[in-house]
């Protein structure tokens, strides 16, 4: 077969087209013996009925029981008897099915990610068992109210909207789910239209798309409607929950930028100078190393199509939760009411520069992005053209955006014990 593709892009990181089909994708080369590849699926929780929570997270787990080809067995055994991995997981607007292998074995990883994602039969003898698996799944995400809050934060911010939901579901819903309405959300969303192919490693380019399109001639190719439009009309709270737990958990926060917004940019920079991974951010120095008030502080971005959200979260002793607060609203005004002296923008900059460097040693987490950047935004975006877009931002783009996103008015807060 020919090798045929469209809109064919590179930049000096990635190459990226689309093939007749309507499935789009992304090529990095790395001079390894092992690849990274797979599919992110344009479909995650915000995309199921209402009702059926948890059924994107559901279909996950049971694309490992079995296709029309091949038993479960098969599936478990295909990667791992060669050294390699097959996984998956599910957010809020996708799931990715991505393996990890040695390079002689791209074809199989290809063909047995294709075979999943076109032919699972979600077997009803299997459904019962996993949703036993799911539910232990649940159970031990509310044991740990580190994780449970962040969950419990958003439902509360995304009020009576899909992007609140859990992407685990809960007990009802699950029950609710049955293996052909798993078979209904595939047959939907898991098209070649609506998905991106990622890959990085040594094998050439033209291989890979050869292997790919062969893998792909049979996909379903509809467009489904997806609903990306959020239309959400948020309020302030500040919720106090009893719990039994040694420490209070607690977070601050409120909506940001979406996937699109070019300030979005400004708000990565000056969330890392806030409680960022570093520990010279300023939530850790005044919290931990100043005052021993926490074990853990951070402060993250989450961007959706159409919204976003910005958290502070921190543990600690019950009876130092007001100081925390004092102390991050005074960093938070720190912020707002000055601008960065050129020598701390340069500073953060080099920081969060270095950052962004490192981890793209992980190429795992790189394939990935690369796949999601280029179902959202139709390209890839080099590591030169970040570090050119963080040098252009300056102190009075920092001050308008902690004006903005850390206005009292958007602020909410929740706190579970």
């Amino acid at each position: 077969m020919k090798t045929s593709y469209l809109n064919f892009a590179s930049n000096s990181d990635y190459t990226w087209c689309t093939l007749p089909s309507g499935l789009k994708v992304v090529y990095r080369y790395t001079n390894s013996d092992v690849s990274y590849c797979g599919f992110v699926v344009d479909a995650g929780t915000r995309d199921e009925v209402e009702g059926e929570e948890g059924l994107a997270h559901y279909v996950e787990h049971m694309l490992f029981k079995g296709t029309t080809n091949h038993k479960a067995s098969h599936i478990l055994n295909c990667m791992e008897s060669v050294g390699g991995e097959l996984n998956a997981f599910t957010s809020k607007e996708e799931t990715v099915i991505y393996t990890v292998s040695l390079e002689p074995y791209l074809k199989r990883a290809i063909s047995l990610m294709c075979d999943i994602i076109q032919n699972s039969n979600l077997p009803d003898s299997e459904s019962i068992k996993e949703k036993e698996v799911i539910i232990d799944e649940i159970n031990s995400y509310l044991d740990n109210p580190a994780e449970y809050i962040y969950d419990e934060f958003e439902n509360l911010i995304f009020n009576n909207h899909p992007l609140g939901h859990n992407i685990l579901g809960d007990l009802n819903s699950l029950e609710r789910i049955t293996p052909q309405k798993g078979r209904n959300f595939i047959k939907e969303f898991y098209t070649s239209e609506n998905m991106v192919f990622f890959f990085t490693g040594r094998t050439k380019f033209e291989k890979v798309i050869t292997i790919i399109e062969n893998a792909t001639i049979e996909f379903r190719n509809n467009k489904p409607n997806l609903s990306r439009n959020s239309n959400l009309k948020y309020s302030c709270f500040n919720i106090h929950k009893e719990c039994d737990n040694y420490q209070s958990h607690a977070i601050i926060g409120g909506l940001c930028h979406n996937l699109f917004d070019r300030e979005r940019f400004n708000l990565y920079l000056l969330n890392n100078i806030l409680g960022g991974p570093g520990m010279n951010s300023m939530l850790n120095i005044a919290l931990r190393e100043k005052r021993g008030y926490v074990y853990s502080v951070e402060s993250s971005i989450t961007n959706y199509s159409d919204t976003g959200l910005f958290t502070i979260y921190f543990g600690t002793d019950k009876k130092n939760i007001e100081k925390c607060y004092d102390i991050i609203n005074k960093q938070l005004s720190l912020l707002c009411n000055k601008e960065l002296s050129s020598t701390k923008l340069l500073n953060a900059k080099r920081q969060y520069i270095g950052q962004l460097t490192i981890s793209r040693e992980n190429r795992e987490n790189l394939a990935i992005s690369a796949g999601k950047s280029l179902l959202r935004h139709n390209k890839c975006r080099s590591l030169n053209d970040s570090i050119e877009r963080i040098d252009r931002i300056t102190s009075k783009d920092i001050l308008e955006c902690a004006n903005k996103i850390y206005n009292k008015e958007n602020l909410s807060t929740l706190v579970l014990g």
